[in-house]
């Protein structure tokens, strides 16, 4: 739960917590969408998974193994890129604080990579949904510090010293990694290094070649990039659209990030059980359909305007719905998974699903400022349903369910 923590952290602070801060600065809700698109590196950290998954650090991977050495030191490369950010001025040079959040964003991916491959071989097969719950409340724990804790610190500092103490929570997952122990390894996993094009083949080419195997892989990656890319949408420009309404920063943090913790974290209890009692489908079916129905109550908060009590019941609903789903799709994505190939795989999977959150979403903002609000959240709800359109064949061909 302390690595979902770390994992968790770098997210917001890169996305809606820095869109509070560039609204705040006058940047225009267009140019707050296309700042998604710092989130590139999640979608491309497969292309250097296969060098985590095998290479070696100097003095740390000796005394702390393959996994813990690289997480250890992506962790640490974390901090210095989040006071980086911070010190930043999008004010002045909105281009550097891109350049500063992209850095951010590569360092948190790569530390995501290894996170996951450590998750993945610590657990047996039957464990992944408790495991994807945990992973769940310790990333959505993470993610309350960078959102609602950012926003009250913001409301009383600048917001150079919010990040400088933001960076300092990353310690939380480096001592967490400290005190875990290495994984067993299976000789499996083992790196074939007699000459480089061996390792190449056996760390880049063969996990790729494994999980093109698969039946309709093609749409398994449709379907991993669509599930959540009606929420992807909504989520470039929540804080954005909140603030538009004329909610205060201290309520955006409590109703927004407190409350709606609570709701994702019941969700991920709840997708959690319902993945172990129901299994992965008709878990993935659930979740999508809530999750689609949630997000036409933003079009109504749209209609509405200011109102706490309805926004509760928005977020309320759409981050209960986020949560199931998030725990039923990390259930899904680790069954994909070839204990042979585990970090590469995994990366490849959550990579294709962060092109809905990065370059399918970044759009979001353009299509506010030529639409208006209520269009724009209808118009989510109905990109939600090739996700489940796809979901529904994958089960009729009998695809890893």
């Amino acid at each position: 739960m302390l690595l979902g923590f770390a994992s968790g952290l770098p997210l917001l602070l890169t996305l809606s917590t820095l869109s509070v801060w560039l609204v705040e600065v006058g940047v225009t809700k267009t140019t707050i969408g296309f700042f998604a698109l710092v989130g590139l590196p999640y979608s491309l950290k497969f292309l250097w998974a296969p060098f985590m998954d095998n290479l070696k650090i100097p003095f740390f991977t000796k005394f702390l193994g393959r996994r813990r050495s690289w997480i250890l030191l992506t962790q640490i490369l974390l901090i210095f890129s989040l006071i980086f950010l911070g010190y930043s001025n999008p004010s002045v040079d909105p281009k550097l604080t891109a350049v500063a959040a992209l850095m951010v964003a590569f360092f948190s991916a790569s530390q995501d990579i290894v996170i996951d491959a450590f998750r993945v071989e610590s657990l047996e097969k039957k464990l992944y949904g408790a495991g994807a719950a945990m992973i769940v409340f310790g990333y959505r724990i993470g993610m309350l510090s960078a959102g609602a804790g950012a926003l009250y610190l913001a409301s009383f500092y600048d917001w150079s010293k919010v990040y400088l103490l933001m960076s300092t929570q990353i310690l939380i997952g480096s001592l967490a990694i400290l005190f875990s122990k290495e994984p067993e390894l299976s000789s499996l996993i083992q790196t074939n290094k007699k000459n480089f094009f061996g390792w190449i083949k056996n760390s880049v080419i063969n996990p790729f070649k494994d999980f093109m195997t698969k039946g309709n892989w093609i749409v398994i990656l449709l379907f991993v990039v669509l599930y959540k890319f009606g929420d992807a949408l909504v989520s470039v420009v929540a804080n954005p659209f909140y603030i538009e309404m004329g909610f205060s920063k201290i309520e955006i943090a409590n109703v927004s990030k407190i409350f709606g913790l609570a709701a994702t974290l019941a969700g991920a209890f709840i997708g959690g059980i319902l993945v172990n009692q129901s299994g992965i489908f008709k878990s993935l079916l659930i979740c999508g359909i809530l999750q689609l129905l949630s997000n036409l109550f933003y079009a109504i908060q749209a209609y509405i305007g200011y109102n706490i009590g309805f926004l509760i019941v928005t977020i309320g609903f759409m981050d209960l719905a986020s949560g199931m789903g998030t725990a039923a799709f990390i259930a899904y994505l680790s069954s994909l998974c070839n204990i042979r190939y585990t970090a590469t795989q995994y990366a490849l999977l959550s990579a294709f699903a962060s092109l809905g959150r990065t370059f399918l979403s970044s759009p979001g903002g353009y299509l506010v400022d030529t639409f208006n609000w209520i269009p724009f959240f209808i118009f989510t709800s109905i990109a939600a349903i090739p996700g489940i359109y796809f979901l529904i064949y994958l089960k009729r061909k009998n695809s890893q369910f």
